[in-house]
């Protein structure tokens, strides 16, 4: 695809100083696509906003409420003020997907007005280096996906393209649905005749977010519970085309 048809949206929140030494590393990997990003911010510290507006091409939004989804939304609701029919959406933390797989994601895929969303999907190799329970929630959301839009595919990595005119479908989403916008919007492509793709590779666990206690075993169920609410309000809301 073209550069020109493309913005980027996604969030950021840097609560401690690990967090904002991985944002630091990740985001100017965005920033050398030389498109315009826009970032929605959940309430850094003044150091790391001065960070991010120091960024080129970066445009920043301050959270107007609190939440994932509230975050996500408002990013993807500027991002589609543009001319520009796609938007590349990701959490801002992948830096090595950044540098290594998204210049390639951006080449190769087939943009048209039948595209809907074009996920970075990850191989069966690269899932199962994840924590065995971020699996078995994750492969349940899969299998609920594949039962509503059709394809057997990983739904759960994060990072996709997306027309920008299924942002609007988000209104009918309340705030609460956290991580469950994305099979929301995904189903909703499907439904309304959009094609639902996937760009997959090894995208690999990394080292230091393998961890599997009872915290984030907790965790990973919030995240199921959301997906699946997400994924049935899709599946029964009345939709027409944009």
């Amino acid at each position: 695809m073209n550069k020109d048809e493309l913005v980027i949206a996604t969030i950021s929140l840097a609560r401690n100083p690990e967090e904002e030494r991985l944002l630091r590393a990740s985001l100017p990997q965005l920033a050398s696509l030389n498109v315009p990003v826009f970032v929605n911010d959940g309430g850094s510290p003044q150091s790391f906003l001065h960070f991010l507006r120091s960024l080129p091409n970066f445009i920043v939004l301050q959270a107007k409420e609190k939440g994932v989804f509230a975050q996500a939304r408002n990013s993807l609701r500027e991002a589609a003020k543009t001319e520009r029919p796609f938007i590349f959406y990701t959490e801002p933390d992948k830096e090595q997907f950044f540098r290594e797989s998204l210049p390639l994601l951006l080449t190769s895929v087939e943009v048209a007005d039948t595209l809907g969303v074009c996920m970075a999907s990850r191989s069966a190799k690269s899932f199962a280096t994840f924590p065995a329970f971020q699996q078995m929630t994750e492969t349940t959301i899969n299998n609920c996906c594949k039962e509503s839009i059709g394809a057997k595919t990983d739904y759960c990595y994060g990072p996709f393209l997306l027309n920008k005119k299924l942002v609007s479908f988000l209104d009918a989403v309340n705030e609460d649905i956290g991580w469950g916008w994305r099979p929301f919007v995904f189903n909703a492509a499907h439904r309304l005749g959009y094609k639902v793709t996937t760009f997959e590779k090894d995208f690999f666990c990394p080292e230091n977010q393998r961890t599997d206690d009872a915290a984030e075993r907790l965790y990973r169920m919030k995240q199921l519970e959301q997906n699946i609410r997400g994924l049935v309000l899709s599946a029964h809301i009345e939709m027409s085309p944009a």
